[in-house]
């Protein structure tokens, strides 16, 4: 008997435990979706001006509009297109008539094209504000000496080309520049928790009947 309850004990323990998982699987869901409809809500909102102190929190992804002379000096972020082209985005320095200087991602060029002298002088950008995530540990520190970078880090772009730590993705420039516009979208931000609940639950069903036949298993054997 005393048998029977430790593995009565744990078999309840890994159900609720696989049970717990599931349900903060549909909890992030919903997380999930609501921050997606914001993303979404903030892309396709009239754009405003830069804000004076702007936050990660309260305004990535908005849309913003903004005028200024583009620097000469860039940055080249690594990419690779969805149609598999790799070439690179180009990061300048907008320089606002006010005297801000925040970060532009002025669009893709090809890689062939890295080392073409690209137009500067006064433009007028409707974009994204973005915080990227892309980096992690496993992402190669910059190149300086290249001028390559491999992730979209706002600080370390911002310190390298001396602005503020504001990124503005442009979804349009006028004048046209060679770099083609990679508007930010929400489209690669996955959503994924359904799946995950699904999956706990089916395990926390298996573990329910695994435990229910060895118990009446161990208790046939023990009666017989």
């Amino acid at each position: 008997m005393r048998r029977l309850i430790f593995f009565l004990v744990i078999g309840g323990l890994g159900l609720a435990a696989l049970l717990s998982l599931g349900i903060w699987q549909i909890q992030r869901q919903v997380w999930k979706e609501d921050l997606l409809q914001t993303i979404e809500t903030r892309i396709t909102a009239a754009p405003v001006a830069v804000p004076l102190a702007p936050s990660a929190e309260q305004d990535n992804y908005r849309t913003v509009t903004a005028a200024g002379a583009l620097g000469e000096q860039e940055l080249h972020v690594f990419w690779v297109t969805k149609e598999g082209e790799p070439g690179y985005r180009v990061i300048s320095v907008l320089e606002m008539e006010n005297g801000r200087r925040l970060l532009l991602d002025r669009g893709f060029i090809l890689a062939a094209d890295k080392n073409e002298v690209r137009s500067a002088g006064q433009v007028s950008v409707t974009g994204n504000l973005l915080w990227s995530d892309e980096g992690d540990w496993t992402t190669p520190d910059p190149e300086v000496d290249t001028n390559i970078l491999y992730a979209r880090d706002v600080t370390y772009m911002a310190n390298r080309l001396e602005t503020e730590p504001v990124l503005i993705v442009a979804r349009t420039i006028a004048p046209e520049t060679s770099a083609t516009p990679q508007p930010v979208t929400s489209a690669g931000i996955p959503n994924n928790h359904l799946q995950y609940a699904i999956t706990w639950f089916s395990l926390a069903l298996i573990w329910a009947l695994m435990t229910g036949s060895f118990l009446w298993r161990s208790r046939a054997k023990s009666e017989g």
